[in-house]
């Protein structure tokens, strides 16, 4: 029999977070103003900012494309883990959840780390004419564009750098046979074409909703 992942429940998922997250009084304090959002299932997890901010230090990232930004935790997270010279291009619609990002990246003093474009995510991408400059890319945007996002991630990463999505599991409705929904639609598209793109080396790791880690060949 195959060792399967643990399915965690309450109690354990909660003693994960006691045994590892290591948190800050503002990173708290956004999450808990983000989850009182009616769009609040957009935040990422706080285990995930952690995981993002490692895989930062891991490959010695300096500059980040994030599609999809929402209230800036995720952005926070990476660019705490930036060196002082590192930046990061967000990518998001304009929305009164961009004052709460810009809030709360100035009070931790990486705001000038961070560049905010408003707009459609694709017309910035096209925009973006030299490839191979970014070293990690984050999508965490419309899901039916993913592998539209996939493409430009690939074009502007550097060699060895990553390409990470978010919500690849979509809380299980990957399942479905025939989904109505064109964002089930599209993951359903990229999951399959990631396990044969040799373009990259890949993983799916059940963290959050299911997170990608694609390091580009």
């Amino acid at each position: 029999m195959t060792t399967r992942t643990l399915n965690l429940d309450d109690a354990l998922y909660q003693y994960m977070l006691d045994v590892s997250l290591r948190d800050s009084p503002l990173k708290a304090r956004l999450r808990a103003e983000t989850a009182l959002l009616p769009t609040a299932r957009w935040q990422v997890a706080a285990e995930q900012g952690q995981f993002l901010a490692l895989l930062v230090k891991l490959i010695g990232a300096r500059r980040i494309l994030e599609i999809g930004t929402f209230t800036g935790y995720s952005a926070l997270c990476m660019a705490e883990a930036l060196p002082v010279d590192g930046s990061i291009l967000c990518c998001d619609l304009p929305g009164d959840y961009n004052a709460t990002a810009r809030s709360y990246w100035r009070e931790a003093g990486v705001e000038s780390r961070i560049e905010l474009r408003l707009g459609p995510a694709l017309e910035t991408l096209a925009e973006l004419d030299k490839p191979g400059s970014f070293d990690l890319v984050f999508i965490d945007a419309d899901k039916a564009n993913y592998p539209t996002y996939l493409e430009h991630a690939l074009r502007l990463l550097r060699v060895g750098g990553l390409a990470v999505f978010d919500n690849v599991l979509w809380s299980g409705r990957v399942l479905e046979a025939n989904p109505e929904s064109e964002d089930t639609r599209a993951i359903q598209r990229l999951n399959r074409a990631l396990k044969v793109d040799e373009r990259v080396d890949y993983s799916l790791l059940p963290l959050g909703d299911g997170m990608s880690l694609c390091r580009k060949r």
